[in-house]
């Protein structure tokens, strides 16, 4: 089987965008592919964060990654710090990187604008992502839209390694889902839902009561012109609502759009859809919060597996690029 690997940040609660650009869809992949996922922790000391709240967030994230329903008895569940050759590899491609590369990084802009200063691995950290990827000789890397150009240096920076030091990693594809593969906050469309940002009233949790649901979707933000057509650059908010419907259906989202006169009809089956899609999700995580130490097993149990890999690969670069084997 082709192998993938995804991770996600420990960075707050997962929203419905999460879920239906990328998660949702490594719950399908564990069944035809080789599937290890990740949290990400190291990437969370990118910013600021309190040492307990990035302890308990990756916790959190864990919990979420079993409750969307990936199965440990399928799939490598596991915490990205738990295995050392992750920062071991992101030495070895920031040898291989240029400055360049990582200045066209549109994230370390976004994320470090306005700032006096700036940590050093937010703007290294998508050479760490690459390491996270070709760790594991990953194929295909299931991601958002606004992941695709991580994946493109994850590529550039394999193929430069290869053709510097011979075959050594497999060079991955990105894969974006076709339907909401770019879920927007409910009151500013013109951004992404984020589980980092603060927008209580634009985000929806996947943890979120029924009542939140309903209430966010009604105050959703549309415009005042009253036909329901799909149309990102001037109905960003009612084709954000169409994208969410399409999601949690699997349906085309022009085609849903047709079956619509009214925005207030489309508010309340966009709430009734999506309260459907989650119910089981908060079900699984109310069971697995009662039981702390399965989580911690799965975790033990998936960095093993994901070692196992991953000492291979690393081994295979180092002796590539011309680092000493231990022992001589």
């Amino acid at each position: 089987m082709r192998r993938v690997l995804s991770g996600i940040a420990p960075s707050g609660n997962f929203t419905l965008g999460n879920y239906l650009g990328a998660l949702r869809h490594w719950v399908t992949f564990q069944d035809d592919h080789d599937a290890f996922y990740c949290v990400v922790d190291l990437h969370g000391l990118t910013t600021e964060i309190e040492p307990e709240t990035l302890r308990a967030n990756t916790l959190d994230a864990a919990l979420n990654m079993l409750a969307i329903g990936l199965d440990p008895a399928r799939c490598a569940i596991f915490v990205q710090s738990h295995v050392p050759e992750h920062t071991q590899l992101t030495w070895l491609l920031e040898s291989t990187a240029t400055v360049g590369e990582l200045n066209r990084m549109t994230q370390f802009k976004d994320k470090g604008a306005g700032q006096e200063t700036v940590r050093a691995s937010l703007f290294t950290y998508p050479v760490l992502m690459a390491a996270d990827i070709l760790l594991y000789d990953a194929a295909a890397v299931p991601v958002g839209d606004d992941q695709r150009q991580h994946i493109e240096l994850a590529r550039t920076v394999a193929a430069r390694f290869n053709t510097r030091y011979g075959d050594t990693f497999v060079v991955p594809e990105g894969v974006v889902p076709k339907a909401a593969a770019r879920i927007m906050d409910l009151q500013h469309p013109e951004r992404k839902m984020s589980k980092s940002a603060y927008s209580p009233m634009g985000t929806i949790s996947l943890l979120d009561s029924p009542e939140d649901v309903v209430r966010k979707v009604r105050k959703a933000v549309t415009d005042t012109e009253g036909e329901v057509r799909y149309d990102r650059a001037t109905k960003p908010g009612l084709t954000n609502l169409l994208d969410l419907l399409a999601g949690a259906t699997g349906r085309d989202p022009v085609e849903v759009a047709k079956g619509y006169t009214r925005y207030g009809d489309l508010k309340a089956d966009v709430a009734e859809a999506l309260i459907d899609l989650l119910r089981p999700v908060r079900e699984r995580r109310t069971k697995l919060e009662r039981d702390p130490a399965y989580v911690t097993s799965v975790l033990a149990e998936g960095a093993a597996k994901a070692h196992a890999v991953a000492s291979v690969t690393y081994a295979r670069a180092a002796e590539a690029i011309g680092l000493l084997r231990p022992g001589g």
